[in-house]
This record gives structure tokens, sequence and C-alpha cells, in this order.
């Protein structure tokens, strides 16, 4: 089951970011701790980015070059959030996580369509990687759901980027995030192997067609993929709401 859901959340992350949502969920209510789950999401969730990167670099989509700094800021703070997280006792990420996923999955339902968004440059790579990058990463390496949107977004209302080269150069800093919140888990003991590497191959299988639909179909999927991920998380919510 856990393996048929990282498919699905590898391919929807890979489309229009909001994986975590149904990942994450799923885990808890698999028997998880929310440290494990956020843990064991992360690091099922990296094989997803580390197979959409390698499919958008191939296909010539990211300048890893003119985002060295954003990959520097995006690793040392999303660093910091995955740490950060494991100093809050279970009992109360319980109770805060499935507000948190509340108001991400508000936020996916009424942002704006990304083809909808100007897409005139508002600021330099700099800054971008010094103002909103921290921010972000901070947010994905504590909990992580929706991050790949928020991402996508900024840089396409921001950077003036067209939506496949917003979702590429997303994957490409999350991969980073990743890795350095996966770090954090590792030395604290908080991830599930056994399951984060069955979720992982669904990860790589989701996360390479996702690529590939972003990169032929472009906006016209990743709204409709947003909400659709919102309605699979409202009745995930009702579900848990009893269990908690």
């Amino acid at each position: 089951m856990l393996f048929c859901v990282a498919v699905l959340a590898g391919f929807i992350d890979s489309v229009s970011g909001g994986g975590g949502l149904i990942a994450l969920p799923t885990l808890m209510l698999a028997g998880l701790s929310p440290v494990q789950a956020i843990g064991t999401n992360k690091f099922q969730a990296i094989f997803g980015k580390i197979s959409s990167v390698r499919y958008f670099l191939k296909h010539g989509l990211i300048d890893v070059k003119k985002f060295r700094l954003a990959i520097v800021v995006t690793f040392i703070c999303a660093g910091l959030g995955g740490y950060a997280v494991q100093l809050i006792p279970n009992q109360d990420l319980v109770l805060y996580i499935p507000w948190m996923i509340g108001l991400v999955a508000l936020y996916t339902i009424f942002s704006p369509r990304m083809a909808d968004i100007d897409t005139s440059q508002r600021l330099t790579i700099a800054a971008f990687s010094f103002i909103i990058v921290p921010f972000l990463a901070f947010y994905d390496g504590f909990f992580g759901p929706a991050a790949s949107s928020f991402f996508s977004i900024s840089f396409i209302a921001l950077l003036g980027f067209s939506t496949a080269k917003a979702v590429a150069h997303t994957k490409l800093l999350l991969l980073f995030a990743n890795g350095a919140a996966i770090i954090t888990f590792i030395i604290g003991g908080h991830i599930i192997w056994q399951i984060g590497f069955i979720m992982a191959i669904g990860q790589w299988i989701g996360g390479h067609y996702g690529s590939k639909m972003v990169h032929l179909k472009g906006s016209k999927i990743v709204k409709p993929m947003l909400i659709s991920v919102c309605f699979i998380l409202i009745g995930k919510m009702i579900y848990q709401s009893g269990v908690v």
C-alpha cells in the first residue's frame, strides 16, 4: 500500500507539488510517530527529486551554475528546519500537524493558477536566494508538504520562469533541502528504513513520469492536480481526526 502511495505522491509532487500531503498523513495513519513520519517521508521523497532532477537535466531545463548560491542557502536552512522539528515533543506534533496540513490545503485551493501569474522578473537570483529561499527551505526541512508548489510559484512570480522551468529548478533546490533534512533525521534516528526504501522505489517511478508530464503538458495540468490533492487530503484529515 505504501509503495502505491509513494508512486502517486511522486507523480503529484513532480507535477504540482503536494505529494507530501498524501504521503505524510498516510505514514502517520500507518502507525509512525509524527517525527518518524516526517523523517521517513523526506527519505522516500528524495528519490522522487533525484528522478525529476535527472530528467530535467537531461532535457536542459536546469541551470545549476546560476543557482549555486541558492543551493548553499537551501542546504543550510533546510538542515536547521529538520533539526528544529525534532525538538518539539511528539504529543504536540500530533496536535499541530493536522492544522498545518489543513492550512497548506487551503493555500493550495485558493492559490493562483501558475499560467495566470505575471511572468516578469521582479528579483535578481541573488536577492531571491537571500530573501525567499531561506524561508521556504526552512519550511521544507521542518515540515515539507506543498513546498514544491511554494517554490514553483515563487520562481514564476518573482523570477519570471516558465512553468516547466520553475518546476525543474524547484526540484533542484528541494533535492538539496531533502538531503540536508535527511542528515538531521538520520542523526536523530527517526527514519524507518524498511518503509523508506519500499516507498523510495515508488517515488522514483512516480517522479519520472510526473516530470515527463510537466515537460510535455506544462501548466495545463498543474492546477487540476493541486485541487485533486486538496480533496484527497480533506478526506484523509476527516478520517485522521477520529484517530488523533
